[in-house]
Order: C-alpha cells, then sequence, then structure tokens
C-alpha cells in the first residue's frame, strides 16, 4: 500500500514538475547551466531517482518513508505553486 501511494504522489511531482518547466518563469532562466541540460529533462531524470529510491525503501521496509514523501511532495506542491502564479 505505501508503494502505492508513493508512486502516485511520484505522478503528482511530475506533472507539477513538467508544469513549471513549460511555465517559462524568469525564474528558471536563473538557474544554473546543468539544469538546462537536455532540455531539462535532466532535472526530470533526478526526479525519478527520487521516486525510485522512495518505492524501493518502502518494499525494503522502510513504510514510514511514505510520511517522508509527503512532506517532499508537499514542498514540490507549494513551489510549483508560488512559481505558476508569479508570485516569486
Amino acid at each position: 500500500m505505501a508503494i502505492l501511494f508513493i508512486f502516485f504522489l511520484g505522478i503528482g511531482n511530475f506533472a507539477l514538475h513538467k508544469a513549471v518547466l513549460e511555465s517559462g518563469h524568469p525564474l528558471l532562466g536563473q538557474m544554473p547551466w546543468f539544469v538546462h541540460m537536455l532540455g531539462g529533462r535532466l532535472t526530470m531524470i533526478t526526479e525519478f531517482l527520487v521516486l525510485l529510491a522512495a518505492m524501493l525503501l518502502a518494499y525494503g521496509g522502510w513504510p514510514g518513508l511514505v510520511w517522508a514523501y509527503l512532506a517532499y511532495s508537499a514542498l514540490n506542491a507549494v513551489a510549483a505553486w508560488l512559481i505558476l502564479t508569479d508570485r516569486v
């Protein structure tokens, strides 16, 4: 059950991440050069690795990791909301 919950949170994180990348926000232009490698796909790969690590740890007997990934997802959601609504 924990793996499924983390997976669904990961889908939301990917959607938010893609929306931010496609927003064209001026803040994205201030990011270091390595963020722009592969057209921003490097950050999506990093997002995938975080999701994979969370799912593997939950499978390996760390069901409490769901709370940590939920907190990570909440921070992502707040940051995306700030960027997408031009509050930053």
